[in-house]
């Protein structure tokens, strides 16, 4: 099979998208762990499908699969390149597009500038909307990691954060506590771990071990859970700059049950074909 495909990134969290509106496509799990292999494939953090839609009301069905093979739910740097490829392609001429996905509705605007301005739905802390076994729901929980005691924030953004306070991100030991984290049983569908240093009300540095890809240059949703998960603490404001190693994200919540806005840049790298 030869597959026509589109690179893209949003602050160096690249995908390999492909356009499956007029036909539909099933791939293996080994056919996306050979396309994200950075050195036999294409290379990427997540799959990205475009399909027809499914729901009423809805323009598009959007999947994610992770570089081991896995669907996901939900992915906010994702998002921002799909409605950039959407538009590109001609599949959609809307400014803001309506889109399904596996953890619920979502609306990418694409803005004047460029950048792409999407509604992330309203963050999750009920423990079992997350899922994250605890005796009901709390701003922190307490968490064993290696004989460690640490102190989390958990929160579904459509798909399931731990978000930890360190002092200082750059020396924050993501590469051995990461995945720990997301293979914490506590979490019972593994979980995005985040690391935030909060610089001051409005400005936070943050790093995330991405369940299923491991630590990325950027991560849309673990920008959104940490943005929630400090403010819920008290220790945030409602318009947050996010800087990743990839770049910066803004990021705007009035709290409660409102949605969270995020903003950032997408970008398109090439165009490929490649035999599965």
């Amino acid at each position: 099979m030869i597959l026509e495909f589109t690179k893209m990134q949003g602050l160096g969290n690249d995908f390999v998208v492909i356009d499956a509106t007029a036909r539909p496509l099933d791939l293996s799990a080994q056919q996306i762990q050979h396309l994200a292999d950075r050195h036999f494939g294409v290379g990427c953090d997540q799959v990205l499908l475009v399909e027809a839609p499914r729901s009423p009301g809805t323009d598009f069905r959007y999947r994610i699969f992770n570089a081991d093979g896995g669907e996901v739910e939900q992915c906010g740097n994702g998002a921002r390149c799909f409605a950039r490829f959407v538009r590109e392609r001609g599949l959609s001429g809307k400014d803001e597009i309506v889109v399904e996905t596996a953890g619920g509705i979502i609306r990418p605007r694409i803005e004047a500038d460029g950048r792409v301005t999407v509604n992330m739905g309203a963050p999750r802390f009920k423990p079992a909307d997350i899922p994250f076994i605890a005796g009901g729901a709390a701003p922190r929980y307490d968490i064993d990691v290696a004989g460690r005691r640490l102190s989390i924030g958990a929160v579904s953004m459509g798909n399931p954060h731990a978000v930890l306070q360190v002092n200082n991100v750059r020396e924050a030991a993501v590469a051995e506590i990461g995945p720990l984290i997301e293979r914490h049983a506590r979490f019972p569908k593994r979980v995005n771990a985040g690391f935030m240093e909060i610089v001051s009300p409005q400005h936070i540095r943050l790093r995330v071990f991405e369940r299923g890809a491991g630590e990325t240059l950027a991560c849309g949703t673990g920008a959104c859970a940490a943005v929630a998960v400090g403010r819920t603490w008290g220790l945030l404001d409602g318009d947050v700059t996010v800087d990743l190693s990839g770049g910066s994200l803004t990021i705007h919540w009035d709290g409660d049950d409102n949605p969270l806005w995020m903003t950032g840049p997408a970008e398109r790298v090439f165009e490929g074909r490649i035999e599965l």
